[in-house]
């Protein structure tokens, strides 16, 4: 990459993270009205146009033909509504610096020849993307010298592979207080896969609050299984066909909480006055569900950017300063959580959240585009080897 392509592509991420926060639109915005998209109001428009002018940005068709051109992001499938939320991240970022994603599944392709697939291709890196690496293939990307980035890895990578991730614990951690906060004492959960690092650190965070609020870990009420609906399902059958079944259930992903919805309604429970479910992850189909999901969000565009960022900046030979980066999450309160039926809380005096916020009154944040959603504080928590983004 020349000089002037990489002033180019640092001016790109740089610049387009302060044209927003000046215009005081999102970044999505700026990308629109950059790619001259017509869903931007003209006065909107106008203003991020100045400011483009103003701090001389240089638009995708205009760059140095010297410039990475693509990069590579693979997952294990395509399906499923946390993959399609990674994409639409990575898609956005790369989409700012005029670069172009070719995503692909390791179905019928290995690791390895997919980094033999991006190196024919000229690719600036490889993302991938909830995969189990073997030995084998984590040293072939060590051999191969292609800048690869990991996003949320089935099993820990060597040090020499960067990966991007958020905090799986505290916010499991977070969301599990909150239900205990409303007065739940018999909460189950439909957890991930115990090999999967973000599957077991949700589920040690669920055992982090229980301690904490002195209940006793009970494993007939949790079922590991993997993070879709079928799974979900069968193992929410399980659980609330338990001789003492809990009155919540904290589900590790959205498809298992949309599981756990059917599940309840294959028992008769009413979603939340019999039962009350809460989600990780947020992606589309927990605003969408009947009732909506209360849910701990994932930064599924900042996931993107990062590995991006991350991605270019080791194509320079710019290492990030951590191997292990984790984003921060945060709770999001929809319909599918409330007080145990039968407990009783006087007007404005509601249990109080993870962060000492009452559930029952105007002390959340009201975020723009969110439909009235209640969005609690940031979860940090101590992360192992790894940097905080917030």
């Amino acid at each position: 990459m020349t000089a002037q392509g990489k002033a180019h592509r640092d001016a790109s991420y740089g610049l387009l993270t302060a044209i927003a926060g000046e215009a005081g639109v999102s970044l999505s915005t700026v990308s629109k009205v950059v790619h001259r998209r017509r869903d931007v109001g003209a006065a909107t428009r106008a203003r991020v146009e100045e400011l483009l002018s103003r701090y001389g940005y240089v638009r995708p068709g205009e760059r140095d033909p010297a410039m990475p051109q693509q990069i590579v992001a693979v997952f294990r499938d395509l399906s499923g509504p946390y993959t399609l939320e990674v994409v639409r991240g990575i898609v956005a970022a790369a989409d700012e610096l005029g670069i172009d994603v070719v995503t692909g599944t390791t179905g019928h392709r290995s690791i390895s020849q997919w980094l033999q697939e991006s190196v024919a291709l000229g690719a600036a890196g490889l993302i991938i993307v909830i995969s189990m690496l073997s030995e084998e293939d984590q040293r072939r990307i060590v051999e191969q010298r292609l800048p690869v980035v990991l996003i949320d890895p089935l099993s820990a990578p060597s040090h020499d592979i960067p990966s991007i991730g958020v905090t799986n614990w505290s916010g499991a951690r977070d969301a599990v207080q909150h239900l205990v906060a409303l007065g739940h004492t018999r909460i189950g959960m439909a957890a991930g896969r115990a090999h999967s690092l973000a599957g077991a650190a949700r589920l040690h965070g669920y055992r982090a609050a229980l301690e904490e609020a002195g209940i006793a870990y009970d494993p007939a009420i949790v079922r590991s299984t993997d993070f879709d609906f079928e799974e979900g399902l069968i193992a929410s059958l399980q659980i609330l066909g338990a001789e003492n079944p809990p009155t919540a259930v904290f589900a590790a992903s959205d498809a298992q909480a949309l599981g756990v919805l059917e599940a309840a309604r294959q028992h008769g429970l009413s979603v939340p006055g019999d039962l009350a479910v809460m989600s990780f992850d947020d992606t589309l189909v927990a605003a969408m569900a009947c009732p909506p999901l209360s849910a701990v969000r994932q930064p599924f565009e900042e996931l993107g950017h990062e590995a991006t960022r991350v991605l270019l900046h080791l194509a320079e030979g710019r290492p990030p300063a951590s191997p292990r980066i984790e984003l921060a999450t945060e709770l999001v309160l929809r319909t599918s959580t409330s007080v145990p039926r039968g407990a009783h809380t006087a007007p404005g005096h509601g249990a109080s959240d993870p962060q000492g916020k009452d559930v029952r009154t105007d002390s959340y944040v009201e975020p723009r585009d969110m439909g009235g959603d209640k969005v609690l504080g940031v979860s940090g928590g101590s992360t192992t080897n790894g940097v905080q983004v917030r």
